[in-house]
């Protein structure tokens, strides 16, 4: 990394030692410099047999930060899945200080029944600190603060959007927490929502746990797209660089912008969606975002942009009805001009470029002017 990178974005450090430690697992030690692959007990199935996730864990020789990435809180959004298990066998993880804690797969029932929740249909991610007498959902959220987060600095969670949508790729992040902040800045992506989360979501737990912690939302569920992947790695080993936990250069995003506010552009009739806009356009107040349009033709009902923003998700269904929400739009905090430029100038190569094109070929994208 440059001094000039370096200058750039604010220190980062560990605000206190964590109690628990990634060297001991109910007996299954790892020591500086080794890497094992953990199968952590979250209960047990109808039967009668173990259910496990597992957990890969990574130590450096020296001293350093211990980080956990997990994915798939939300059983069928797999892009984050996909992301760990090829960051395992990336050649350029090569750990020279610190400890990585990687999780695949957090809602393994979830996950085997290709779900959001857990068999007893709650979410897992409005479950958290949890309790080790509640329910399932609040005894997998207890394991998972106890076994994983408490063992952590800080935290990288992966999600992706709801069933039926895509997201552009984008941060959620409390702000004005010092220490997300400048592990936002330092993860390098382009667009960065702040707020805290939810009740009960894991990030926020997290933080008030006293390990730092965000989110990546990217893509569709039930997929491992490999431009998410792409770009949750880019951000993951900025991550690390920057930290000294790995060699290599930490990667400027061509631009920043955060979003205080977002809101869901619905549908006031009901048709056949042709949009105007791709995820992560800006679009202007007033610009048309998509028209509905009948299924035998006639005059396409249009869907106006009633502010200024970014589109950081999208319905992936090519129908809609009156009140089925239809556009996510991100409205930015400042600088909308210069990140207009931004965006119309960057090279059809960048990567933000091809995921924008990428998850364009899940919606139908029209100019407006055609008829």
């Amino acid at each position: 990394m440059s001094r000039e990178s370096s200058r750039r974005i604010p220190r980062i450090s560990v605000l206190r030692s964590r109690e628990r430690t990634v060297a001991d697992w109910n007996g299954i030690s790892v020591a500086p410099g080794e890497q094992k692959n953990i199968e952590l007990a979250i209960g047990a199935s109808y039967s009668g047999q173990t259910v496990t996730i597992p957990i890969h864990v990574r130590r450096g020789l020296r001293e350093g930060p211990t980080i956990f990435i997990s994915a798939a809180v939300h059983g069928d959004e797999i892009n984050g899945t996909g992301t760990i298990r090829q960051l395992i066998t990336d050649p350029r993880l090569k750990l020279l200080k610190g400890n990585l804690i990687l999780v695949p797969v957090v809602n393994m029932l979830g996950f085997q029944q290709h779900s959001r929740y857990l068999p007893d249909r709650r979410d897992l991610n409005r479950s958290f600190p949890g309790s080790a007498k509640g329910s399932l959902a609040s005894r997998l959220a207890r394991l998972v603060l106890d076994e994983i987060i408490e063992r952590s600095d800080f935290g990288i969670d992966l999600h992706t959007a709801a069933v039926r949508r895509t997201n552009f790729p984008n941060l959620r992040a409390d702000l004005q927490d010092p220490q997300v902040k400048r592990l936002a800045a330092l993860f390098g992506c382009e667009v960065t929502v702040n707020d805290k989360g939810p009740a009960g979501c894991l990030r926020r737990t997290a933080c008030e746990a006293g390990c730092p912690t965000l989110i990546l939302e990217a893509g569709e569920v039930w997929k491992v797209e490999s431009m998410v992947i792409a770009y949750a790695l880019r951000g993951i080993f900025n991550v690390l660089a920057h930290l000294g936990m790995i060699a290599g250069t930490w990667q400027e995003p061509p631009y920043r912008a955060i979003v205080k506010e977002t809101t869901w552009i619905r549908s006031e009739s009901a048709g056949f969606l042709h949009f105007h806009a791709a995820p992560g356009a800006l679009v202007t107040k007033g610009s048309p975002i998509a028209t509905v349009n009948g299924l035998v033709g006639g005059t396409g009902e249009p869907i106006d942009a009633p502010e200024t923003g970014l589109v950081l998700g999208m319905t992936t269904l090519p129908v809609t009805a009156p009140g089925e929400p239809v556009c996510l739009i991100g409205r930015v905090a400042r600088g909308r001009k210069a990140l207009e430029q931004f965006i119309h100038n960057l090279p059809r190569n960048s990567l933000q470029q091809q995921i924008r094109e990428h998850l364009a070929t899940s919606i139908m994208v029209v100019d407006p002017r055609q008829k």
